[in-house]
């Protein structure tokens, strides 16, 4: 018999079986009526246990696709720096590039610093700090279950988004 709850069934007559996979693992456990007294008292126990693990395991789940080997240059998860050359112009460019998933597909958001013989300092780790709140930004929508809005990034070279005034803001 299968039992309304999600996760929970009846497999036996003699217990309920709560079942919660994530990421290809299996956590479970078995609620006898007799040892906790009577069928109902087994149902609110598999219940209660389910509600707590579904809690546990919320923050155990995958927030991200994995950046490829080559990308992880800065020693940040999920942003990575290259130099991308276009042999169009002959020129190469300096890019901080923010890996992120969105309806289960891998997406992400390039800050382009610029041609690399005329950017400053200042314009390599303005590109970069925006990166990095972007990134900030993603993980903490996916923590708190609310949507990501990447459109607060559209003028970014004009803003500094990360300064405490404006990280509000974004």
């Amino acid at each position: 018999m299968i039992v309304k709850n999600k996760h929970i069934t009846e497999p036996d007559v003699f217990g309920f079986q709560v079942r919660i996979v994530r990421r290809g693992k299996e956590t479970s456990r078995y609620f006898s009526h007799k040892l906790w007294g009577s069928k109902n008292k087994s149902l609110q126990a598999a219940i209660a246990w389910r509600d707590q693990m579904l809690t546990v395991l919320k923050g155990s789940r995958t927030r991200f696709l994995k950046p490829p080997k080559n990308k992880t240059t800065t020693g940040i998860t999920g942003v990575s720096r290259t130099v991308k050359y276009d042999h169009r112009k002959d020129k190469s460019y300096l890019c901080y590039t923010v890996f992120w998933v969105k309806d289960r597909k891998s997406k992400n958001k390039t800050f382009q610093v610029g041609n690399v013989q005329t950017i400053t300092a200042d314009d390599e780790l303005h590109a970069f700090r925006t990166a990095r709140l972007f990134r900030n930004c993603y993980e903490h929508s996916i923590d708190h279950d609310i949507p990501f809005n990447e459109e607060k990034f559209a003028g970014w070279k004009k803003a500094r988004l990360y300064e405490m005034e404006n990280l509000n803001a974004a």
